[in-house]
């Protein structure tokens, strides 16, 4: 029997040959836990389109505060800790493009940033965000961090860190 949705296995697969999430502790695995975390600090941390074969885009947002920003981007926490530090109920005022991973046949489209164009900005409905930060994995992503970034008319500052 076909899994009803075959598009999460290859999402699932993509993820783990770009980011190899497996293979590095300190990166974010979204679980239950995680899950409820996300749901608490902001609705729209979590983005996808999909179809009827299941999902084409997933996008994973992180408003946080500025000196866990600059802490991530110094390389002094992992991933997991910026989501571990990352207090709740209070004003936000950056937000971490945490992933965007999009399916081959949906890529080129500009729908991987319309979902986070429209993420962030129901985010800066309650909270002051003012900046946009990333750790780009391909030139791709590095390229919709920028344009997202631009659209929204915020900073963007990019961990260069190896991965």
């Amino acid at each position: 029997m076909s899994h009803p949705q075959p598009n999460f296995n290859r999402m699932l697969q993509l993820i783990d040959e770009v980011f190899a999430t497996r293979h590095d502790p300190g990166q974010l695995q979204v679980n239950k836990q995680q899950l409820k975390k996300l749901e608490k600090i902001h609705p729209a941390t979590l983005s996808q389109s999909e179809n009827e074969n299941g999902p084409l885009i997933w996008v994973l947002v992180i408003p946080t505060v500025n000196k866990i920003m600059l802490d991530f981007l110094e390389g002094t926490i992992s991933e997991k800790e910026l989501l571990k530090r990352t207090p709740l109920q209070v004003n936000y005022d950056c937000i971490y493009l945490c992933s965007a991973t999009t399916l081959p046949e949906s890529r080129g489209k500009g729908e991987t940033k319309k979902l986070c164009v429209k993420a962030i900005k129901e985010i800066q409905k309650d909270h002051s965000i003012d900046a946009l930060f990333v750790w780009p994995f391909t030139k791709e992503g590095e390229s919709l961090a920028e344009s997202v970034a631009r659209e929204c008319g915020l900073n963007l500052f990019k961990k260069t860190a190896q991965h």
